[in-house]
């Protein structure tokens, strides 16, 4: 039994360095900064709803929070690209302690269940509401999925914060393995409100109208 406890022990030690190098790598390879424009960051239970440019916004965006924070909340993840290689199990699983959601399931299954598992427990989110990463260079957000809307109805007690990161599909363009240094914003905005006295429609609109506001606030 001791040495299973070393093992176990030794493991964790091992995800925990491997978390802080590329956490403390991803920073500094895109300089970025992180803004709290509408918020403050406090021990509350949040999903932070971002921009899908780049495999590494999650990565930004989680190392921007405080280490309490930070314990707290889990990057979702859609298990096509995560599930697809053993190291990339390791990395989303047991590194960034992620949550796997199908973007392929059977009809009448729940994708969102791990996800609301998780808000049930009291943890905190990292979501990417379009679904998947924006490649158009003219287009700034592609259509929001119903998923934020859902989360939003069923945990209305938990504070839903819009967060846009800026130039990561430039530092991390489509193919590239290394990124490019260039300078990154994570800017955090003011939480979504009345998102129990609206229609999807209204509130997916809402949601994206705030997200979008946050463009600016790098040169605030």
């Amino acid at each position: 039994m001791p040495s299973v406890n070393k093992s176990s022990r030794l493991f964790r030690g091992l995800t925990y360095f491997l978390a802080f190098i590329l956490r403390r790598s991803t920073r500094l390879l895109t300089g970025a900064r992180s803004l709290w424009v509408g918020c403050q960051p406090e021990q509350k239970q949040r999903i932070y709803y971002a921009n899908h440019n780049s495999h590494i916004d999650f990565i930004l965006l989680w190392s921007s929070l405080p280490t309490q924070i930070r314990e707290k909340t889990h990057p979702v993840a859609a298990s096509d690209y995560w599930q697809h290689s053993a190291l990339k199990r390791f990395l989303i699983h047991d590194v960034f302690h992620g949550i796997i959601i199908s973007r392929q399931h059977e009809q009448g299954e729940d994708p969102l269940a791990p996800v609301k598992a998780a808000l049930t427990q009291g943890q905190s989110i990292i979501f990417f509401p379009e679904g998947t990463r924006n490649l158009e260079e003219d287009q700034e957000l592609l259509d929001f999925k119903s998923g934020l809307f859902h989360l939003s109805q069923q945990f209305p007690e938990v504070e839903i914060i819009p967060v846009w990161i800026t130039n990561l599909n430039r530092v991390m363009p489509k193919g590239a393995v290394i990124p490019l240094p260039l300078l990154s914003t994570v800017a955090f905005g003011e939480p979504l409100t009345d998102t129990q006295n609206c229609e999807k429609s209204v509130f997916l609109a809402q949601a994206r109208q705030q997200l979008l506001a946050l463009k600016d606030a790098e040169y605030q």
